[in-house]
């Protein structure tokens, strides 16, 4: 199951050469992401407000091409390896069938004291 989530770069994303600044990337991945387990049905304030959050754990990007101010990009987003306690997510930022950036994102679960704890079962089934 792959997510596609749409983004325009604006001005404010680009550096004095228009190009899109390297950290604003992974600001593209993050609201793909949020929308996409939004859209599975996951409410991350029920969430919060039964003590579980998300985390980013880790995150390895590779930049492959420049995006540039007026550019319509797509993040696509998949699950690459769900366990007790984590997900993978594989997630590609594209410019028509041009590969712009990849990344691979690790997130766990955290209950209210920072400590891990196993994705609950109905998020699981969502997934």
């Amino acid at each position: 199951m792959k997510h596609l989530y749409p983004v325009r770069v604006y001005y404010e994303d680009t550096d004095m050469g228009g190009v899109v600044y390297h950290a604003n990337y992974l600001k593209y991945i993050e609201r793909a992401r949020s929308d996409w387990v939004g859209k599975l049905g996951n409410d991350q304030n029920a969430m919060r407000e039964a003590g579980i959050v998300w985390v980013v754990r880790r995150i390895e990007a590779e930049y492959l091409a420049a995006a540039r101010f007026e550019d319509e990009l797509v993040v696509e987003t998949e699950i690459a390896a769900l366990s007790g306690a984590r997900l993978t997510m594989s997630q590609l930022v594209k410019r028509g069938e041009a590969e712009i950036f990849r990344a691979e994102v690790t997130a766990v679960c955290m209950n209210a004291q920072g400590k891990p704890v196993r994705l609950p079962a109905e998020i699981r089934a969502l997934m």
